[in-house]
């Protein structure tokens, strides 16, 4: 399956692109959902690995989600009255009901030989990136994002995820709220050394 995009050139994507927190509750349709996961999956990996997995989660399977936050949450809030700890559970809980559409990406690094676990877990990260420039192509918001519950021991186990798997970003998608800010970056002269003869 090839994915049709809209007409925005990859150089308008990437500079275009931007981290949209705040978007609609209106579903987004499989088709769609689908051209993310083919986006993400044209992404380059070492050796021809493909090391990432993807979840989909929409309407009640966010609750998988959920879950973990509020259980992590839990984890860490041991001494708390029963009632505070409830209201942090809720809370955390609300989290995964951000959006209509929330993609775990995890890295399953490949055991052959030669294949290094940082390049799988760059590869997981391209294969992120691949996803934001194509909900950005297709009109929608998405968000990237981690913290310390993506890397929680809990959470692994969310997703079945082994010892050696990584979570690797949470995606957050939806049509946005209002059109996103402009962005800005320092000089790429601020962060590049030329080396030359």
């Amino acid at each position: 399956m090839q994915p049709e995009f809209n007409d925005i050139n990859v150089w308008e994507a990437i500079r275009g692109r931007r981290s949209v927190g705040k978007v609609k509750s209106d579903p987004i349709g499989r088709e769609q959902i689908e051209k993310l996961l083919e986006a993400a999956s044209w992404a380059p990996s070492h050796h021809g690995t493909e090391p990432w997995r993807f979840f989909v989660m929409t309407g009640a399977g966010r609750q998988v989600l959920a879950d973990a936050y509020s259980d992590i949450a839990a984890a860490g809030a041991q001494g708390l009255p029963a009632e505070e700890v409830e209201t942090l559970r809720k809370k955390q809980e609300s989290k995964a009901f951000r959006a209509p559409l929330v993609i775990a990406v995890a890295a399953s690094p490949s055991k052959a030989e030669k294949v290094k676990e940082i390049e799988e877990l760059a590869a997981a990260h391209a294969a992120v990136q691949n996803m934001l420039l194509a909900a950005h192509s297709m009109g929608l918001g998405a968000i990237w994002r981690t913290g310390e519950p993506a890397y929680h021991p809990r959470m692994k186990r969310a997703f079945g995820l082994t010892e050696s798997e990584h979570l690797v970003g949470l995606v957050y998608i939806g049509y946005p709220v209002a059109e996103p800010h402009a962005g800005r970056r320092q000089p790429i002269s601020d962060k590049t050394v030329w080396l030359t003869t």
